[in-house]
């Protein structure tokens, strides 16, 4: 804390997703004088067009799901037919309504942090901040932003975070109408009927999912062997076969060359020369730092051949007054990673304990039906890194857990790491309905270090679905 006529700590904040704001809140906290620009909203992209309005679309076509699926349940829906008889409805989803509510719930987010920001003490600017050199920012008012006193401002400490933009490709440029970025998903006034998604990571295997699952015919275009190729195989396995038991065409390696606007909707064209006619494509290859014109290089940071900011585990730049968080810098792309970075680098710069940030032990979910969840070391990590200790590992069908067998939703499961020697957990998958609710137990043993032994201690309520990963902690006890 300062004391008595001592000037404070300036920290500027260029950027207010969840780096940013996270920042901004640790800044205020540790009693620093904090001043954030964000051109958009606080919470960036992340809360106005990425993941809060990605994950409540994703939320309702699971919920559509889970209702097409009740009858495994037992659970049936009828209305009368013209002859007496029961007839099942179809649902229908009034997109144009999903997509009012979730953008209204995204910027009713916005809002919220903004409050609690300028609760805190901390100064907000709408505009556009640029670096001039390690220890300022040029702030540009945005328009309609209102007036402000100052354009240059000095600072001891400058955290970026700028987040990411989709990439676009030249071959296939988005209009926002039929040619889209998951960005401009919001605008469609209706399910599209037939909508290809270019890429299988992530981001295409989520949204593939929810449309397909929301009454769309969907195309994925996948240039490698299984979708999802960054996952754990049999995780992605699953998800494969769930794609296609809804009905979804799956184009396992095949790459497109371009996407073109029709009369009708849109041609896709892969490079083996096939075609594909749909009414709308969406755009899923990949993200782009928005570093460009941000004076980094000018102020000596370092930058990667991308663009990416490079960051050490506390968020620092080669910069020693510069930090870095989020999508922009060369880390782990996730929001909670962003939120770690921007509260470690505050920390770090205001000389309180910080722990540097261990990727091994960030866990991750992607958000299809079911979902995959991980943390820690996989059968990916392990086999390339010849160089550590033997690890065991042990599978769980959720065929087999009481729980999932209630509620009807078997398809997926657990699996557990640990170092053979010493039972150590050290990492884990989980596949399943709300995966990213049950991986929390095994981040604790994670980052605690708990051995199998101590997991396999600990009471899980029966039945439950973290019975699972009890069950998968005492299959791998050593004598």
């Amino acid at each position: 804390m300062a004391k008595a006529n001592e000037r404070k700590h300036r920290i500027a904040i260029v950027g207010g997703g969840p780096g940013g704001y996270e920042a901004a809140l640790a800044g205020a906290q540790l009693g620093a004088e904090v001043i954030l620009i964000e051109r958009a909203g606080v919470g960036g992209a992340a809360v106005l067009t990425d993941v809060v309005p990605s994950k409540s679309l994703i939320a309702t076509a699971s919920a559509a799901q889970s209702v097409r699926d009740s009858g495994r349940l037992g659970v049936q829906a009828f209305v009368p037919g013209g002859d007496g008889k029961p007839v099942r409805p179809e649902i229908a989803v009034n997109l144009a309504a999903v997509n009012k509510r979730l953008l209204a719930m995204a910027g009713a987010q916005s809002v919220d942090m903004l409050r609690s920001l300028e609760d805190a003490g901390v100064r907000v600017v709408q505009g556009e901040g640029r670096l001039d050199g390690p220890n300022a920012v040029v702030i540009s008012t945005a328009a309609g932003g209102g007036g402000t006193d100052f354009d240059r401002i000095e600072a001891d400490t400058i955290v970026v975070s700028v987040g990411s933009s989709p990439r676009e490709l030249d071959s296939a440029k988005p209009d926002g109408e039929r040619i889209l970025t998951w960005k401009q998903l919001y605008d469609l006034p209706s399910v599209p009927e037939h909508l290809v998604v270019v890429g299988s990571g992530v981001t295409g295997a989520e949204f593939a999912n929810a449309y397909r699952t929301l009454g769309s015919e969907v195309t994925l275009v996948s240039s490698r062997d299984q979708v999802l190729p960054g996952e754990d195989r049999d995780a992605a396995g699953v998800i494969e076969r769930e794609f296609t038991r809804l009905g979804m065409q799956v184009m396992s390696k095949s790459r497109a060359t371009s996407v073109s606007r029709t009369e009708t909707g849109v041609l896709v064209e892969l490079e083996d020369g096939r075609t594909i006619e749909a009414t709308h494509c969406l755009m899923a290859v990949g993200s782009i730092p928005n570093t460009a014109g941000l004076g980094l290089a000018e102020a000596g940071v370092s930058l990667t051949d991308s663009g990416h900011i490079r960051v050490n585990k506390v968020a620092r730049t080669n910069v020693p007054s510069i930090y870095a968080a989020g999508d922009c810098t060369d880390f782990f792309p996730l929001a909670s990673v962003a939120s770690m970075q921007g509260r470690t680098a505050i920390m770090h710069a205001l000389g309180d304990f910080v722990r540097p940030i261990d990727l091994r032990n960030v866990a991750a979910n992607v958000f299809t039906y079911p979902e995959i969840a991980t943390v820690g070391w996989n059968e990916n990590s392990l086999a390339e890194a010849s160089d550590v200790a033997k690890a065991v590992s042990h599978t769980i069908p959720l065929s087999v857990n009481p729980r999932a067998k209630m509620i009807g939703f078997t398809d997926g499961f657990v699996k557990l790491f640990a170092w053979q020697a010493s039972g150590t957990v050290i990492g884990g998958v989980v596949v399943a309905h709300r995966a990213s609710e049950l991986i929390f137990p095994l981040a604790l043993a994670v980052e605690h270090r708990l051995t199998v032994d101590q997991v396999a201690s600990a009471f899980a309520v029966y039945p439950s679905m973290t019975g699972a990963i009890t069950d998968a902690a005492r299959a791998l006890h050593q004598h």
